[in-house]
């Protein structure tokens, strides 16, 4: 019997891959695809203009490939349970279908709206295609509890299978909207470097699947943090927004990897789709999994609360050029490389700073274009070394880190061209150059550029006596260092960042 069904685009934003979109093609005899711009997200998140750009461009390739098939996107913007009752009654809907989304505030609305649809006499239609893997069912196959290792997690999911009409009026009512149009102030707008978008995504996909050297011999912790071209693939947007499957990122790596000597996870580029699952997978299993107060996993720190420091780092004033030149790049084009992320996280929170891991998951929330409830809230844990990372002792230097993979400071001088005149032997710390060089570099330190707002070598150590003494307030059993001091063998997990940090 055919009949009329809403397909509701969330993070899904795709036609290939996307087994509720095939679920609502069932039978149906008239599909509306929708998008709604949830009120809730930019009331209660942080969405930075360069992420709404991805949005807004990510909408605009969906419609034209709908556009292809003689459909349309419709995007309203309301409350889904406001919106829905009236929808299913203009529409003569009886099958509403939509992506799995694990999220806390996505499985609320989610209840809501089966519940609303229900009581419409709407067929409701889920499907998992977000994640490699129904995160429900690791935390059942792990005897109900989370898996709080990446071994652990391997081990769990070593046994689970990887999951693969329009109107005249259309534009006036359903059409996609402008950043103007959303209110939204675009001169900070920076250089459009990753278009959102399907269609960029398999594009992007492709162009690196060609590489098949790089990607058989793939090392994360060996890219840089600070090349002037991304040493990564960069799809992590893609993947975020549903722009791109896992799914099918997964199966392209398997059919290159076919026949070939390759890397393995955790370092490979499966290892990376895994990092994914696995925070997916503790995000949903552990309680209040984006604050510390609460979060029976993370280590209760005794944070200082320093606006103006905060603002310091967030807005690239700390005085350190290789910290200022990442958040100079994060602000500017929304993406960063992972180990520029642990840098500057690990500046903030426990190595210089000592400014809560929430503060910056806010800033990242912001300004990331593949910001990432899950990930976001689990990397800063990681970092901040509160959960899952327990080797506190292990400091990422702001400036010597930078110069193992940039003698000369190339990296810095790009994103901050006011620094670019100083020799190679101060860029890095151009407080300490003669007040000749200074000038002659035609930036004066405490003038032109700010001072270090620390001494990092003062302030990591005092910090480290601060995280020791956080770590002694927990019990034996509940004491991570202590137990990863009694074995030697460190799991598979730490070592990447091992080799990355340098205590300094």
């Amino acid at each position: 019997m055919s009949q009329n069904s809403i397909h509701w685009f969330r993070k899904g934003l795709r036609l290939h891959d996307n087994p509720a979109l095939m679920a609502a093609l069932r039978d149906s005899r008239h599909i509306y695809p929708l998008f709604l711009l949830d009120p809730w997200f930019p009331n209660n998140t942080r969405i930075g203009i360069n992420r709404w750009r991805f949005l807004i461009q990510t909408l605009r390739d969906l419609d034209n490939s709908l556009k292809d098939l003689n459909s349309r996107l419709f995007v309203i913007q309301g409350s889904p349970t406001e919106v829905f009752p009236e929808l299913f009654e203009k529409w003569n809907i009886s099958r509403l279908t939509f992506e799995v989304d694990t999220e806390p505030y996505s499985r609320r609305r989610d209840e809501e709206v089966i519940r609303v649809a229900e009581r419409c006499g709407v067929e409701v239609i889920s499907k998992i295609s977000h994640t490699l893997y129904n995160i429900d069912r690791i935390i059942e196959e792990n005897n109900g509890k989370t898996p709080m290792t990446y071994v652990r997690f391997q081990s769990v999911v070593a046994a689970i299978g990887v999951i693969t009409l329009h109107s005249k009026d259309h534009e006036e009512h359903f059409g996609i909207p402008s950043l103007e149009d959303l209110g939204l102030d675009t001169s900070s707008l920076g250089p459009d470097l990753f278009p959102g978008g399907e269609q960029e995504a398999l594009r992007r996909l492709d162009e690196h699947m060609q590489r098949t050297s790089w990607v058989c011999n793939f090392e994360k912790p060996q890219t840089s943090p600070n090349s002037l071209n991304p040493s990564t693939t960069v799809l992590s947007p893609y993947v975020r927004f549903g722009c791109l499957s896992a799914r099918t990122f997964w199966w392209k790596l398997v059919d290159v990897y076919r026949g070939k000597k390759h890397s393995h996870p955790p370092v490979s580029l499966h290892g990376q789709l895994l990092w994914r699952e696995f925070f997916y997978t503790t995000a949903r299993g552990i309680p209040n999994f984006n604050k510390m107060q609460g979060n029976p996993h993370c280590v209760q720190v005794d944070w200082d609360s320093n606006p103006e420091l905060l603002s310091a780092w967030s807005e690239a004033r700390t005085g350190f050029p290789f910290i200022d030149a990442i958040m100079t790049q994060l602000r500017q084009e929304g993406w960063i490389h992972h180990l520029a992320r642990h840098a500057v996280a690990c500046f903030l929170t426990r190595g210089d700073l000592w400014i809560s891991w929430e503060e910056g998951q806010k800033v990242f929330e912001e300004l990331l274009l593949d910001a990432d409830w899950s990930l976001n809230a689990g990397n800063w844990q990681w970092l901040s070394a509160s959960t899952f990372f327990h080797q506190y002792f292990r400091v990422y230097s702001p400036i010597a880190f930078g110069k193992k993979t940039d003698k000369y400071g190339d990296y810095i001088k790009k994103y901050l061209p006011g620094l670019k005149m100083f020799p190679a032997d101060y860029i890095y710390e151009p407080w300490k150059a003669p007040r000749s060089i200074q000038e002659r570099a035609g930036c004066i330190v405490g003038k032109d550029y700010p001072r270090p707002i620390v001494d990092h070598m003062v302030a990591h150590k005092k910090n480290l006596q601060r995280m020791k003494a956080a770590y002694a307030k927990h019990s034996p059993e509940e004491n991570p260092i202590e137990k990863g001091q009694k074995r030697k063998a460190k799991s598979s997990m730490e070592m990447p960042q091992k080799k990355a940090a340098k205590l300094y």
